[in-house]
């Protein structure tokens, strides 16, 4: 681990006020006696989930209170608030018998309720679900896929929670059943970030490890807040700005928790806080490249690019620049809703240090320009060779435990297992492996699993976790899909909304183990390529629930008796087995059998040494001419956050980092005192003949930007709007406000 300086450093702290008292923070030591209190009827299991098992929270992918980057003990409320999802006790069936007296109750309500023991089933006209046996519920599932064109099949899996195990099984069964339409939730995050990282740098996943923050010089976050999204990232940045390191934030909103954080784990940032960023750099919603272009350029004309990597290592680069030459800095600036000067300060930045690493999230990626928007940031990452050395790299961070390896085990609709490009080569090349003939064309992603719904062109929709009503645009369009579907199947270990939408026929209910009880034990991947074992651990099971990844194979093996014997697996170690011989950069997750276990694969840097697995065995800059949107005298570019919540899971009615309420509608001062309106006035967005009602919250925000909580913002969402190869959908749109 790298050295962690000691001693105090007073010009990093946030205030002189012990604890922060009076300044809106989370107050994470009271997080601690809340999760006490909430899991009080289980503490010694809720203990030795904490201290034995894998996080199910954030990729940052600590084991038990430990992990790779720092010495010492690491504990969020992001996994205390998790923590009651796997020690609850089990819910009165009695509950859903009427699905009407539930349908008005928030996510947390029903959460709430405990979790799921028995298969339920709900059919047209019912008020409600009933029991079932397993046997039966399967054999329906089974004979109804047998019934239906496998194109007319959609299997979704969450990522919250969901071991590589689970994700390897469930696609296996999918193709086996003779579809590709299996997908999880990194189509809804990161499928920008993978695309664009294969196609320039030969890499689909980052190129680094969380020790290298503590090495660099220069730590860029753009649109990603990780002290709300990644709580122990604030850690590493801690120590990264005791070793010297500057921190810039590239954003729409200059977001107080990366502004100053008081961690809970080391007493001087718990006394006195730490000051994050040193700069942050506002800009208009969607217009990164604008933004990146202008930074970029200013790095050209100054000749601050290492010219030695460019042109060894480097291919493109002369029509970048000649890109970059014909875009006028009115333009950029215009776009982008920055500044000349702005962008010449992070390439400053920039120019002055010798390693950098770059972090992005879903302010990037979750745009028509999502692709794009990655490969800007890896233009600036090729300048001066910010990449395969220490304390250098590109860091898509992932919001989910499970959503690295979702899509390195191919429940993924457009490609297979190891990331591999569906065609009939390699369709050909996974068929001799599995033993049964796997479809050779890409299947439906997520989003267009729901289209299909609505045209009337999907018979069984499997749900495992997840809920599209909260995670996708226009949940009214989403509902009326839901409720089109001959046949859906939720898997999930509580209740969640989309479940007590209308049958069109059948709704079926089965409840999921989750990773601490599957026996045998199972593994996740973290954000920085870390596959990690993780136990079952003794304590409550409830009812009857299934770990996934047998409930797939059963289910294949009725569908498909024929090849049943691919799917007998005496526990997930042959799982593992499997998944080594399948996934060549996988070969070891075999040898992981107890606490503690885990390798990193490809290494602590992927690109190392700048080799390129590239065709040209180079690294390509990209050309991009940045999106230009028109806005009314009116008008405004909305954007979504997230507040106080675990991705959809929505915890707390206001976001402890900013004290904004679920309904906040954040705009800048300035763009208040001209329209008139003053922090708490009721206010209307409206997009097209979408209409979300809030409340003005004042934010230091790029002028002519609003900000929504996500999910509540997606009603103002349009469908549709999809990264263009990423299939993505666009989580931003044009809004007028007006007073109410």
């Amino acid at each position: 681990m790298p050295r962690q300086k000691k001693g105090w450093t007073p010009s990093n702290w946030a205030s002189w006020k012990p604890f922060g008292i009076g300044e809106q923070r989370p107050n994470n030591f009271m997080e601690v006696f809340r999760a006490i209190g909430e899991n009080s009827d289980a503490l010694p299991f809720a203990w030795r989930i904490l201290t034995q098992g894998v996080c199910d929270g954030c990729a940052l992918g600590t084991t038990g209170m430990r992990d790779w980057t720092l010495d010492g003990t690491h504990l969020c409320n992001i996994r205390l608030r998790l923590l009651r999802l796997n020690t609850m006790p089990a819910l009165d069936i009695s509950a859903l018998k009427d699905v009407a007296a539930l349908q008005e109750k928030s996510g947390k309500d029903l959460r709430e309720l405990g979790r799921l023991p028995y298969p339920m089933i709900r059919r047209k006209g019912d008020r409600g679900f009933t029991r079932l046996a397993w046997e039966e519920a399967l054999d329906i599932v089974a004979v109804r896929i047998k019934a239906s064109d496998p194109e007319r099949l959609g299997f979704y899996m969450t990522s919250r929670g969901i071991p590589n195990e689970a994700y390897y099984v469930a696609q296996k069964a999918a193709r086996a059943m003779g579809t590709n339409s299996i997908d999880n939730a990194a189509r809804l995050c990161h499928a920008p970030s993978t695309a664009a990282l294969k196609a320039t740098v030969g890499a689909g996943a980052t190129t680094c490890s969380f020790k290298d923050w503590l090495e660099s010089d220069l730590i860029v976050f753009i649109g990603s807040n990780v002290a709300n999204n990644q709580p122990v990232a604030t850690k590493y940045l801690h120590f990264a700005k005791k070793n010297g390191a500057q921190i810039a934030v590239v954003n729409t909103y200059r977001e107080p928790g990366m502004e100053r954080y008081w961690i809970p784990s080391i007493v001087e940032s718990a006394l006195f806080g730490t000051k994050l960023a040193d700069r942050f750099f506002l800009i208009n919603a969607g217009s990164d490249v604008a933004f990146l272009n202008g930074v970029l350029k200013q790095m050209v004309v100054k000749e601050w690019l290492d010219n030695d990597f460019v042109l060894t290592h480097c291919a493109e680069y002369s029509e970048l620049r000649h890109a970059l030459e014909a875009q006028p800095w009115e333009d950029l600036e215009r776009i982008s809703g920055s500044s000349r000067q702005e962008m010449l300060g992070l390439a400053q930045m920039l120019a002055e240090a010798d390693k950098a690493v770059f972090v992005w999230s879903m302010g990037v990626t979750q745009h028509e320009s999502g692709g794009d928007n990655v490969r800007a940031i890896i233009n600036l990452a090729l300048t001066k060779g910010f990449l395969g050395r220490d304390g250098c790299g590109l860091m898509p961070i992932r919001g989910h435990s499970g959503v690295q390896g979702g899509a390195e085990m191919g429940a993924y609709a457009t490609a297979f297992p190891g990331g591999t490009p569906i065609n009939e080569e390699t369709a050909s090349a996974l068929s001799d492996k599995l033993g049964f003939e796997v479809p050779t064309t890409p299947g439906e992603t997520a989003p267009q699993m729901i289209d299909a719904a609505a045209d009337g062109r999907l018979d069984v929709l499997f749900c495992v976790g997840g809920n599209f009503l909260d995670s996708l645009p226009d949940p009214d369009y989403v509902k009326c899909a839901l409720e089109n579907i001959p046949l859906r199947v939720h898997m999930d270990i509580v209740v969640s909304s989309q479940m007590l939408t209308d049958a069109a026929d059948t709704v079926i209910l089965l409840p999921a183990a989750t990773r601490y009880e599957t026996p045998g034990g199972v593994t996740q991947t973290s954000t920085e390529r870390r596959i990690m074992f993780s136990p079952e651990i003794r304590g409550r099971r409830i009812g009857e629930a299934r770990p996934e990844w047998e409930v797939f194979a059963d289910i294949a093996k009725r569908v498909r008796p024929d090849l049943s014997e691919c799917f007998e697996y005496a526990g997930t170690q042959e799982v593992r087995e499997e998944i080594a011989r399948v996934v060549p950069f996988y070969d070891g997750i075999q040898n992981l059998t107890k606490a503690g276990d885990q390798f990193q694969y490809g290494g602590a840097h992927l690109c190392k040494d700048w080799n390129f697995d590239t065709p040209d065995g180079k690294a390509h800059f990209s050309a991009l001419q940045p999106q230009e949107v028109t806005l009314g005298d009116e008008d405004f570019l909305l954007t979504t956050r997230r507040g106080k919540q675990f991705n959809t899971m929505v915890h707390e009615d206001a976001d402890a980092l900013t004290g904004a309420a679920r309904d906040a509608v954040v705009m800048s001062p300035d763009d208040a005192e001209r329209l008139g309106f003053s922090l708490g006035d009721p206010v209307r967005l409206r997009s097209g003949d979408k209409v979300f009602d809030g409340r003005v919250h004042i934010g230091t925000m790029a002028q002519r930007n609003v900000q929504v909580h996500w999910p509540e913002g997606n009603v103002l969402i349009e469908r549709g709007h999809r990264a263009q190869g990423a299939g993505i959908p666009d989580y931003n749109a044009i809004v007028r406000l007006e007073k109410r």
